[in-house]
Parts: structure tokens; C-alpha cells; sequence
């Protein structure tokens, strides 16, 4: 495993590339026609959207309706995931070849360190052009690339610089830079959290920054206190890392905007979690943690977890698991609708240890699951399913990047 360098930096050597409206960029690519028209990814739900769209006001995870009232003269498209794969595999194989130290976030952006590249490659800036210039002569595509110190700097370089921008954070400059961007540029700042801020007169990284850490762990919590205090002062010891196995396997699924069922959800999430169970077995990982993440037809989001007894990936146990907590959450959903789910396996751990009886397992034992994961790798992934699943819509499943 590589990872950057530890120390202090003397320069601005992480990358932080991210392709731009990356699904909608890749409809832009292959379809001439579409080429400078607002496009719309998706029908009951945006998947994504690009730049043309996005000046009319719409947003990922709007509804389809409203998205075309927006911008009806938008060219709204199937997903076609297999067409995303491929282009990410190729732009992350440029990565490769740019730096052995590639750190992936998302099928379509990752963490580079460039450091100790100067003399084979020069500035990281100059790596950085070269980087943009090669995805879009290689694999057709924009890509926006934010050069700091930290990856947090990095990052927030990248967004402030898109679209289809190169912007780098000079050392020494790095505070100039952070404290006049908005509060809602730190990670970990959503909606609830910036109205907070907001209550008290904050709207600035650098107001934050001035506020202080026992007022801000007073305001959110410990955890999310410290936590903004230090990205507001640029303090970000992590370093770019690959081949470090994933913390969390997650999944999810857009479902756009029509009621569904209670038995149709549970239908969905059993899809969700059959899948999942089948990476956790093929990574060699068992979890304890299982997170259901939804979105509301308002919009507004919920988090739920569960933490097992002990780790496993027994199918069943994690499934039950994840109906307590969709169960939880079932009167919110009748009342609001829901336009997505998602699962993750988080708290993971190696499969070396001997897999305990919990008090969830019901059914069938380990050994039944590695069978059916057998066959649907033979046959398919929707040779095996439960009669729950037959003849229900599962929604829209995203590509990611491959377990590690």
C-alpha cells in the first residue's frame, strides 16, 4: 500500500480531480446533438444534470417534473451505467499512470499525490494540466482538478473551480483562501447544520474559524464541533492512501416519485441487501453496522443505524437488521414518500474469524449464501431472487467503484 508523506508539506502536492456532471458529461460525449443542450439524466428522479440544466435551476435528486418546468427544453435521457463504468475504468487508469498514489472516492473522483514527482514530472500544477488535457483527449470527458496542501483544501479548490477548471491553493495562502468561502464548503455542513451556524450569524469559513471550539462543540456536539473547528483552521493530517480496503459496502437505489407499497420497499431493500451480502462474502469482510440511508419525496433526508452483537455475512441476519430499521422509519415514508434508499455495511472486519448464531438468524446459514452467490456468479445476478422481488421495479442502481 502507498501513502503520502506524512510531514508538513512545502508545496501544494494533492490533487483532488473530479469529473464534471460526470453521467450527463458522458451523454454530451457520445451523443453530438447533445453537445451544448441542457441534459437530464434520468426521468422520475435527476440523476444528473448538466451545466446547460443546471443554469435553469436543476439540481441531482430533483423530481423529474419539476426538473422539465425548470428547463423544458431540456433533452432528458436514460441512465446507462455500463457506459459510466467504462469511462470511469478509463480516466482512473490515467490516474494510475499520472502517480502510483490514487486514492478513488467515487466512480468518477479521487485523491492524487504528486509529491516527489518534481523531477520526473515537474510542478504539481504543470502534473495537474497535463492530468485535465489527457482525460479530455483520452477518454473525451471534463475534469475539474483542485491542487492544495490537504486533501480537505484540495477538494474545496476542485468545487470552487468547476467547471472544467484547474485552481491551485498556495502554500502560505491556504487561510486567505478558505475563510471568505462559505460555511457550506466544510464537510460535515448540511442543511441542519448551516441553519445553525446561520441562527448565530455565521456564514463564513473564517467566522467559524474565529468562533472557536468549546462554543462550536456547545453548538453541534463534540464530534462535529472539533471537527469543523480544525477544517476551518485547514488542519488535515490524512494522507492520500491506495489499496486501503473500503471502511464501509453500500448500495442504493433511486426510486422516483410514485407511492410505493410497504411490501414493495421491503421487496427493494431485500434487493439491496441480497446484493451487498454477496460483495461483503467476495471481499472476505463481515460488518456489524448496517446504515439505511433514505430521501423523502420532500426531499429531507433520515439516517438510521444498527449495530450487530457480532460481526457477520449471513444474508438474513443483516436483512432483518435493515427491516428494523426501515420499520422505524415507516410513518415518515407513508407520510412524506420516498424517492431513494441505500444500505451500507459499515464496522467491517476481516472474515477470518468463525462465524457465531446471532440472535436475528432465523433461516439459512452461511453455507447457503456462498451457494447462492455461486450460482448467481454462474448465471447471473438475477438468476437467484426472492419471489418478493419478481415483477417489482427495484428502482435505479448506480455504479461504484470495485470492493477492495
Amino acid at each position: 500500500m502507498f501513502v503520502s508523506r506524512i510531514e508538513s508539506r512545502a508545496e501544494a502536492s494533492i490533487l483532488h480531480a473530479d469529473l464534471d456532471s460526470f453521467y450527463a458529461s458522458v451523454e454530451q460525449r457520445d451523443a453530438p446533438r447533445l453537445r451544448g443542450r441542457p441534459v437530464i439524466v434520468g426521468g422520475g428522479v435527476v440523476l444528473a444534470a448538466s451545466y446547460e440544466a443546471k443554469a435553469f435551476g436543476v439540481r441531482t435528486a430533483m423530481g423529474g417534473r419539476q426538473a422539465r418546468a425548470l428547463c423544458p427544453h431540456a433533452v432528458v435521457v436514460p441512465p446507462r451505467f455500463s457506459a459510466y463504468s467504462e469511462a470511469s475504468n478509463a480516466v482512473f487508469a490515467i490516474f494510475r499512470d499520472t502517480t502510483p498514489v490514487v486514492e478513488g472516492l467515487s466512480i468518477d473522483e479521487a485523491f492524487l499525490d504528486v509529491g516527489g514527482l518534481w523531477r520526473i514530472a515537474g510542478a504539481p500544477v504543470a502534473i495537474a494540466q497535463r492530468l485535465r488535457a489527457r482525460v479530455l483527449a483520452e477518454a473525451g470527458l471534463p475534469i475539474t482538478v483542485g491542487v492544495a496542501c490537504t486533501k480537505f483544501l484540495a477538494k474545496v479548490a476542485s468545487g470552487v473551480a468547476k467547471p472544467d477548471g484547474l485552481l491551485e491553493v498556495p502554500p502560505g495562502g491556504e487561510l486567505d483562501f478558505l475563510h471568505p468561502l462559505p460555511v457550506e464548503r466544510l464537510w460535515g455542513v448540511g442543511t441542519v447544520t448551516a441553519a445553525k451556524l446561520h441562527a448565530m450569524g455565521i456564514r463564513t469559513v473564517g467566522e467559524v474559524a474565529a468562533l472557536g471550539e468549546p462554543a462550536l462543540v456547545s453548538l453541534l456536539g463534540r464530534a462535529s464541533g472539533r471537527h469543523l473547528h480544525a477544517l476551518a483552521h485547514n488542519h488535515d493530517p490524512r494522507v492520500v492512501e491506495t489499496g486501503r480496503r473500503r471502511r464501509s459496502i453500500g448500495s442504493q437505489r433511486a426510486l422516483g416519485r410514485r407511492y410505493r407499497a410497504p411490501e414493495e420497499m421491503d421487496a427493494i431493500l431485500a434487493g439491496i441487501v441480497d446484493r451487498l451480502g454477496k460483495r461483503l462474502r467476495g471481499a472476505e469482510r463481515t460488518c456489524r453496522t448496517v446504515v439505511l440511508r433514505l430521501r423523502f419525496g420532500d426531499y429531507t433526508r433520515a439516517t438510521r443505524s444498527h449495530t450487530l452483537a457480532r460481526a457477520t455475512d449471513h444474508t438474513p441476519t443483516l436483512l432483518e437488521a435493515a427491516r428494523l430499521l426501515l420499520r422505524q422509519s415507516l410513518s415518515t415514508v407513508l407520510e412524506r414518500g420516498l424517492t431513494l434508499i441505500g444500505i451500507s455495511f459499515t464496522n467491517l472486519d476481516t472474515d477470518d474469524a468463525m462465524q457465531l448464531a446471532l440472535p436475528f438468524d432465523r433461516t439459512s446459514g452461511p453455507e447457503l449464501d456462498r451457494t447462492l452467490d455461486s450460482l448467481r456468479t454462474r448465471f447471473g445476478a438475477e438468476s437467484v431472487t426472492r419471489a418478493a422481488r419478481l415483477g417489482r421495479d427495484q428502482g435505479l442502481e448506480v455504479p461504484i467503484l470495485p470492493d477492495g
